[in-house]
C-alpha cells in the first residue's frame, strides 16, 4: 500500500489546528488587541511541520494513533506557539524587517511593533502554560511531562533557537567560517525540529535506543530543512514562499548557498535526508511518515 503523505499531513494538521483554536485565548477576550495579534499569526497558515513531526515520532514509538497517546496533541501544539512567536519577532524591524509572512502582512505591519512584541511574548509563555496544564496534559506521567517541558525550554533558549538567532544577527554582513554557519543552522532552525521529534518520542514513552535514533533523525532533518530554506530564498518565488525572495542575500546573511553554491547545498541536503531516513530503521513501517516528511523537507517548494 502506497503511503499518502498529503493525507497524513492534512489529518494531523487538522488535529493540531482544532486544538490551537480551542486552547488559544479568543480574540474578543480582554486584552483583545493582544489576543487578536496572537491569533492573526497562529491562524496565518503554515505547514505545522513541527507539531506533525512530534506526532509522527510518537506514533513511530507507540504504534498508536495520535489521539490514543495522552497529552500528545497539546505537546505537539506547544511547538507551534513557540515557532509562531519566533516568526513574529524575526520579522520585526530590529531583526529581519520583513513586510510579508506566509503571503500576508507581518504581525507588526498590522498591529504595530509594540503589540507584535507582546504577542510573541504571550505565545512563548502560553506554550509552557499548555505543557503544565492538568487539563490538556491529562493522563501523561508527571515525570515524562517535566522532561518534555525541559526539552522545549532548552531548544527555545540561548543554547538553542534564540542562541542561533543571536549569532545569525551578529554575523550579518561579516565573513564567517563553516563552524559558525553550522552553529547558526543547527540552533536557529534545527534545535526546535530536534525537540519536536524528541518531545513526540518522550510523550509515547520511548526507550533510550528509540530516543537516540529519533534524535539523530531530528538533527539531520533539521539541518536539511534550513538548507532547503536557504535554497528557496534564492530559487523560489514570492507566491511560493509567501515572503520577499532574496532577502537573505540583501541582508548579507550567511547561508549554505552563499558559502558553497546551490548544487553543493542541494547535495548536502540530500545527504542529510538519506542519513535521517537511515536512522529510523529500528522502527520499521511505523516510521514511514517520518521518512516521507524527511524527503518532503528537501523537495518542497515553500
Amino acid at each position: 500500500m502506497i503511503f499518502d503523505l498529503k493525507k497524513y499531513i492534512n489529518d494531523r494538521r487538522l488535529l493540531v489546528e482544532e486544538f490551537i483554536d480551542r486552547a488559544a485565548p479568543k480574540a474578543d477576550v480582554m486584552p483583545s488587541t493582544l489576543h487578536s495579534a496572537m491569533r492573526y499569526s497562529l491562524e496565518a497558515g503554515g505547514k505545522r511541520v513541527r507539531p506533525i513531526l512530534a506526532i509522527a515520532a510518537a506514533e513511530a514509538v507507540a504504534g498508536n494513533g495520535a489521539e490514543a497517546i495522552p497529552g500528545l496533541i497539546a505537546a505537539a501544539s506547544s511547538l507551534e506557539f513557540i515557532h509562531t512567536y519566533s516568526l513574529i519577532h524575526d520579522d520585526l524591524p530590529a531583526m529581519d524587517n520583513d513586510d510579508f509572512r506566509r503571503g500576508k502582512p507581518t504581525n507588526h505591519k498590522v498591529f504595530g511593533e509594540a503589540a507584535a512584541i507582546l504577542a510573541g511574548d504571550a505565545l512563548l509563555t502560553f506554550a509552557f502554560e499548555l505543557l503544565s496544564s492538568p487539563e490538556h496534559m491529562e493522563g501523561m506521567d508527571p515525570a515524562r511531562r517535566i522532561r518534555i517541558i525541559r526539552e522545549l525550554a532548552y531548544a527555545s533558549g540561548s543554547m538553542g533557537m534564540v542562541g542561533g538567532q543571536a549569532v545569525d544577527m551578529e554575523s550579518e554582513g561579516r565573513e564567517i567560517d563553516f563552524v559558525t554557519l553550522e552553529y547558526i543552522h543547527t540552533r536557529k532552525t534545527g534545535a526546535l525540529i530536534r525537540a519536536s521529534v524528541r518531545m513526540g518520542a518522550l510523550s509515547a514513552g520511548a526507550n533510550d535506543e528509540q530516543l537516540k535514533a529519533i534524535t539523530r533523525y531530528g538533527e539531520e532533518a533539521g539541518l536539511s530543512f534550513q538548507i532547503a530554506d536557504d535554497i528557496l530564498d534564492i530559487t523560489g518565488t514570492k507566491e511560493e514562499i509567501g515572503k520577499d525572495v532574496g532577502s537573505d542575500v540583501e541582508k548579507g546573511k550567511k547561508t549554505y548557498p552563499a558559502m558553497f553554491g546551490l548544487e553543493e547545498s542541494r547535495s548536502r541536503a540530500r545527504e542529510l535526508q538519506a542519513s535521517a531516513v537511515e536512522a529510523l530503521s529500528i522502527f520499521g513501517d511505523r516510521a514511514e511518515p517520518l521518512r516521507e516528511i524527511a524527503r518532503y523537507i528537501v523537495s518542497r517548494k515553500n
